[in-house]
């Protein structure tokens, strides 16, 4: 798989631009602040639908712009589709395969697959699990697109069940009180804390239902990613203790604070949707006055981490920075070869990375990716694109972007 044309409108700081790419190693060279990243973040955003940059799209429209436009020309196997995106912030955004257009964008999700490294992955071995758990998410949809559809119905149910929690401890407050707040009235009339009761019992079984396909989805993929990772991170830091993953589940948690693994469940419970279920079912069950007394939802996926251990320690906290960012080379590594492995290269994605390893590193990684069909590298010098990468070479300098021959 490669990219074969990237046409960006009003995306960051590019009015306008259009290249033509092939396969093998591309690099974008130019000092900071004069665009490189822009190009690749595109690359990345019409992959996965979200940026490795920030948290919103408003940022990714050109100032002034109402909206940016992505167009790529994607080639596997010899086939060519051309996938456009429109991103409108504060209102839905658009999509089109082949000039036919999508009735959502996530329909438009597979068709290019990236793995993409950068200097804010150090955030996956010591940020917050917020990180770990997009890590795995991420790639769950680039490896089943379906599963965006998945996590956007759980998003959605945790939304509703949180506004409904929080006015379950509001309406116990009034009632404590003596009083009801007038936005409890109107969004549930006359009904008491029964009702209210009853109402999230319903929420609760669409919680535990999408939660459930989410969780053994990512129970599967952990155990999968647990060898690759193992393998990458001993390429990269052969003198460390072994790497090692567990997956940390809030439903075996006391009132919410850290507690269980489901590291050991998983060949039981990784393909037992019912019995994971049941296990966050019970699980909520046990928090249900803390819930409504915090006015949130303190059991499910999205209270979940990826524990990184390395021998026996937490690789957040004890690990040093050499050996936090080989961890987390190792998961995009192993990202890359679980990708591979369901059929074609993904594209591969280095923002500036080469700049941040030391020499033994740079040459692991070098040697590890070199075989990629098609790499996309940016960089401040030219002497941050490894040799055993040489390739085309594009020039960018206040926003222009211009072939080197």
């Amino acid at each position: 798989m490669h990219v074969a044309r990237l046409s960006l409108t009003d995306f960051r700081s590019y009015p306008s631009v259009e290249l033509e790419l092939e396969p093998g190693t591309t690099a974008f060279v130019g000092p900071n602040g004069q665009g490189k990243t822009n190009l690749v973040e595109a690359v990345g955003y019409l992959a996965t639908h979200s940026s490795h940059r920030v948290a919103t799209d408003a940022p990714l429209v050109r100032q002034g712009a109402q909206r940016a436009i992505i167009r790529s020309v994607v080639v596997k196997d010899d086939r060519r589709a051309l996938i456009e995106l429109e991103i409108n912030p504060g209102r839905s955004n658009r999509a089109r395969v082949n000039r036919s257009p999508v009735s959502r964008p996530r329909d438009a999700l597979g068709i290019l697959r990236t793995v993409l490294f950068a200097p804010e992955d150090l955030a996956l071995s010591k940020g917050d699990p917020s990180e770990r758990r997009r890590f795995l998410d991420d790639l769950l949809v680039a490896r089943a697109p379906r599963f965006a559809g998945v996590r956007a119905d759980y998003d959605r149910v945790l939304k509703q069940r949180n506004a409904l929690l929080r006015t379950a401890a509001a309406t116990r407050s009034g009632r404590r009180g003596g009083s009801r707040r007038r936005d409890d009235d109107a969004a549930f009339g006359a009904a008491g804390a029964g009702d209210v009761m009853s109402t999230l019992e319903v929420w609760d079984a669409h919680l535990v239902r999408h939660g459930a396909e989410l969780l053994a989805a990512r129970l599967d993929l952990v155990e999968a990613m647990r060898p690759l990772v193992a393998k990458a991170y001993a390429t990269l830091a052969p003198n460390s203790a072994p790497a090692g993953l567990r997956y940390r589940s809030s439903a075996d948690e006391d009132g919410g604070e850290p507690g269980g693994t489901l590291s050991t469940d998983i060949d039981i419970l990784g393909t037992n949707r019912e019995a994971l279920a049941e296990r966050l079912r019970a699980g909520m069950a046990d928090v249900r006055q803390a819930e409504i007394d915090r006015g949130v939802t303190l059991v499910g996926p999205h209270r979940d981490d990826l524990l990184l251990t390395i021998g026996d320690l937490p690789a957040r906290g004890y690990a040093s920075h050499g050996e936090s960012w080989s961890f987390a080379l190792a998961l995009r590594l192993a990202a890359y070869e679980l990708l591979r492995s369901d059929g074609g290269d993904p594209v591969l994605i280095l923002d500036d990375v080469f700049a941040e390893l030391d020499d033994q590193r740079r040459r692991r990684l070098t040697d590890i990716v070199a075989t990629a069909e098609q790499v996309l590298i940016t960089a401040a010098v030219p002497d941050d694109v490894p040799a055993q990468l040489a390739g085309a070479r594009f020039t960018v300098s206040e926003g222009s972007v211009s072939r080197v021959r």
